[in-house]
């Protein structure tokens, strides 16, 4: 919003410089010449302005849905594979991914429970199963980028059922 609104500001001082411009001339060449010129440029102007508004609508929209949309995905215990839930919620974003250019990182992330070289390696092939599936979804891999955290950036410190359940995740960011 602020981006159309700083244009528009912008566009209206540069045709009121023209203006000033424009009747400050004295010969009746260089006035119709002006004139000329000022029309031209505040229609480029005005044209501006609204491809800037139309452009700052389509970054809103892109902003809006991609904060609707689900960006952490959960996994069963010791496993990456992605559940109907997670693959509906991929489904989205993949659609989304597709009409951005935006590049994006898959944090994975596994419970306290297993060795750190493990939930390393467990963050890791769950982040490879979200990447694997929004690249058969279209989204491009050189986009993409992958990273485990393994239990080192957990949810939820406590240790109970509920807790591991919130652990096992990949973060879409």
């Amino acid at each position: 919003m602020s981006v159309s609104t700083s244009i528009v500001k912008k566009s209206l001082f540069l045709a009121i410089v023209v203006s000033l411009i424009t009747a400050c001339a004295s010969n009746k060449q260089q006035e119709a010449d002006a004139a000329a010129a000022a029309e031209a440029e505040a229609a480029a102007a005005a044209a501006a302005v609204a491809s800037a508004a139309a452009d700052a609508a389509s970054v809103e929209v892109s902003i809006d849905t991609a904060a609707n949309l689900e960006s952490v995905f959960y996994f069963e215990y010791d496993q990456s594979s992605l559940t109907s839930a997670a693959r509906a919620a991929l489904d989205a974003q993949a659609s989304a991914l597709r009409d951005t250019a935006d590049n994006v990182r898959l944090e994975g992330h596994a419970d306290e429970r297993g060795s750190r070289e493990y939930n390393l390696a467990l963050g890791e092939r769950r982040a490879k199963a979200v990447a694997d599936y929004l690249a058969i979804q279209g989204v491009s891999r050189s986009r993409v980028e992958v990273v485990s955290y393994g239990e080192e950036r957990p949810i939820s410190l406590r240790s109970d059922d509920a807790a591991y359940s919130l652990n096992r995740r990949v973060e879409l960011k």
